[in-house]
């Protein structure tokens, strides 16, 4: 079942990836300026923002797969849309399917994960679900760039609906709430559906108790043991009710809150902001990375710039490989300062190689290396912040944590492309990495301000 959710997870991120990265290609072979492709970045981002304010709730009520499958329906046709369909006048309306689609399965799959994994493994397992991230960083944006070069362009929608439609088919594989007893015992959701089918058989037998009672009211006026024995029931019954209540009275609060609070507790699971906050604060190094390390490779006259993200990819793929040696086992705010150090790390790195002479090998060198404390930063900060997001909800409001968690991803890296490109302009990229490693050193100081007690020690 795992497995299942990771390949939906690659295929989607693929699409999304390749999407992102070919789209301003593919309007450049078409002679359009690149203030198109910019609105149609802010399109894809805005709908993918929207979606997760409303899948991210429908997921909790109605379904983790249910959201995965709708969302893969509507990538797929925001996608093959563009294929078939390439008038321009269109072009912003797919990107907004696109946007929604995309965002609409990255948060149920994230979600689902979560669910189906063991207990006491749930970090280390977030780590092995961001493969499918980590792995389509590097087959995303060069499968996209290669689609669009061959002839016509739209080739890169309709490849690209291809990995879609895989989404779409792998949806159906994913069926573990219908089958809770194949999961982990110690899964999450396996755990809830035991729960609320006690709670469903004890409400049925304490409906057949009162029918009892109610229907044996000539009996209650016969002998007096005969009405202290309906007594000695009632009273069991009603204190194996209490103890019930008792036992789910912290879930159930934390159910009706956010059935019943504001507009903000309704749509968001305020428990997430734990771990939300702090990646929110790190994801603008992301946003470095994605928009304009690459541009910066090119003003260095560096051979090829691209190789970056694939440096980048391989040690994001080897961290999460290994989380099993410390995912789970150490705390998250040692996890998630070190993964700051290695932010640190790849500014300077990129500093150093501005101020090596231009035709230098190690200019190069330096470029291509800082991919990987660039990679371990990725690596390790997006699964340790989304672990501390889940475990500070209830299981209950999952669905709605991850929204959030994935929303402020989205702000993070959405403001740093607006900020970075405006400081690049007016101070240059050294600057510009300067207030990137800043903003990484304090992502450290508000994790430690809302990591709870036990992500701490």
């Amino acid at each position: 079942m795992f497995v299942s959710i990771v390949l939906l997870t690659l295929c989607c991120f693929i699409v999304g990836q390749g999407l992102n990265a070919g789209t301003s290609v593919y309007l450049a072979y078409r002679g359009e300026t690149a203030a198109l492709a910019g609105i149609g970045a802010a399109a894809f981002s805005a709908a993918a923002a929207a979606s997760r304010i409303v899948f991210g709730p429908f997921a909790d009520v109605r379904g983790r797969v249910i959201v995965i499958t709708i969302g893969s329906v509507i990538l797929l046709v925001g996608t093959a849309g563009a294929a078939v369909f390439s008038d321009l006048n269109l072009f912003v309306l797919w990107r907004l399917l696109q946007g929604a689609g995309f965002a609409a399965v990255t948060t149920a799959a994230a979600t689902a994960a979560a669910d189906v994994l063991p207990a006491e493994r749930l970090g280390e397992g977030i780590g092995y679900y961001g493969l499918g991230q980590a792995i389509s960083m590097s087959i995303g944006p060069a499968l996209a760039i290669f689609l669009v070069s061959t002839d016509p362009a739209e080739n890169l929608f309709r490849g690209l609906s291809i990995s879609a439609a895989a989404v779409f088919l792998i949806s159906f594989c994913c069926h573990y709430e219908k089958r809770p007893e194949r999961l982990p015992e110690t899964s999450t959701y396996r755990r809830i559906a035991k729960q609320r089918a006690e709670q469903e058989q004890r409400q049925r037998k304490d409906a057949g108790v009162s029918t009892i009672a109610g229907d044996s009211a000539e009996a209650e006026a016969g002998s007096a043991a005969s009405t202290d024995g309906g007594t000695d029931i009632s009273a069991a019954v009603g204190a194996r009710a209490d103890a019930h209540a008792r036992s789910n009275a912290e879930p159930d609060a934390t159910a009706r809150k956010g059935a019943t609070g504001g507009f903000f507790h309704r749509i968001f699971e305020p428990g997430a902001l734990a771990g939300a906050l702090p990646m929110m604060v790190i994801c603008p190094t992301f946003g470095f990375g994605i928009y304009f390390t690459g541009l910066l490779g090119t003003k260095l006259g560096v051979a090829n710039a691209g190789l970056f993200y694939t440096v980048s990819a391989v040690a994001m793929i080897l961290i999460r490989l290994s989380s099993r040696t410390f995912m789970d086992r150490t705390p998250a705010i040692r996890l998630h300062a070190a993964s700051a150090l290695a932010g640190i790390v790849f500014c300077a790195m990129l500093v150093a190689a501005e101020q090596v002479a231009a035709g230098d090998a190690a200019r190069d060198a330096l470029f291509y290396l800082a991919g990987v404390p660039y990679g371990l930063c990725l690596g390790m900060a997006l699964p340790v912040n989304q672990t501390v997001s889940v475990k500070n909800s209830p299981p209950e409001r999952w669905g709605a944590a991850n929204g959030l968690f994935l929303l402020l991803n989205d702000v993070g890296i959405g403001i740093a492309a607006i900020v970075w490109g405006v400081t690049n302009d007016l101070l240059g990229f050294t600057a510009t990495l300067g207030f990137v490693a800043l903003l990484v050193f304090t992502s450290v100081v508000v994790a430690w301000f809302t990591y709870p007690a036990s992500e701490k020690r």
